[in-house]
């Protein structure tokens, strides 16, 4: 009988521990390198700018849709305290290389193959964006990317443009 209930709490405290260190809105974000960016070696060199971070892959659809508007989102809002980074998680570069040649990106990239950076966020799909404040802290998660998500997304930026 003791050891159900040892069982039996085990489950109830690795249930409550899964909850607890899922990332979430207002938590403060995991530092990680950023390899091969041009922006920042770490994340955290970005502490200080409101930081638009996507996650994309070479085979991901929406991501193809989501570039063009990411484009225009820092061409618009892209002032010193904004940057939109978008981390590439494909295993080979070359892949990601070719997807760029047909959809440029006039923002910061960086390419994680080992996809550390994906687990540390605890990414669920791609592509998945996440807006972090300049005190490092998750304002904003958000999974896929549709066309009915511009304007709701840009409406986050352009509250931060005012403030």
């Amino acid at each position: 009988m003791q050891l159900i209930k040892n069982i039996a709490m085990l489950t109830l405290t690795l249930g409550l521990n899964s909850q607890v260190l899922a990332l979430g809105v207002g938590d403060s974000v995991p530092d990680f390198e950023l390899p091969q960016s041009q922006v920042a070696q770490k994340l955290y060199d970005l502490k200080g700018k409101w930081v638009y971070l996507d996650f994309w892959a070479s085979w991901c659809a929406p991501c193809r849709q989501s570039f063009p508007w990411m484009n225009q989102m820092q061409a618009k809002y892209g002032t010193k305290d904004f940057q939109i980074l978008a981390v590439n998680v494909d295993a080979k570069k070359t892949d990601a290389d070719r997807f760029l040649n047909q959809t440029p990106a006039n923002f910061g990239l960086a390419f994680d193959a080992k996809g550390q950076s994906a687990k540390l966020m605890e990414l669920k799909g791609m592509p998945t964006s996440y807006l972090i404040s300049p005190q490092g802290k998750l304002v904003l998660i958000h999974a896929g990317f549709r066309s009915e998500d511009r304007e709701e997304l840009e409406s986050k930026f352009k509250s931060i443009a005012s403030n």
